[in-house]
């Protein structure tokens, strides 16, 4: 991790950017696929793991 803070996003936030539905995302998050942590009852997606997760599926699809 870097010096400045890591930007964390909301489920609706990774759905937006993905182009996907709830559903989807919180299957990514349950499979391990796409890392998130929660404090109390919010889930939280830090930046770095959705740029892991593109980064893997663009990897895959070469």
């Amino acid at each position: 991790m870097t010096t400045a803070a890591q930007e964390l996003l909301t489920v609706p936030e990774v759905m937006a950017r993905l182009k996907l539905g709830r559903t989807k995302v919180y299957d990514l998050i349950r499979t391990k696929r796409l890392v998130s942590i929660t404090e109390g009852r919010s889930r939280r997606i830090p930046e770095d793991s959705l740029r892991a997760y593109i980064r893997a599926r663009l990897e895959e699809a070469a």
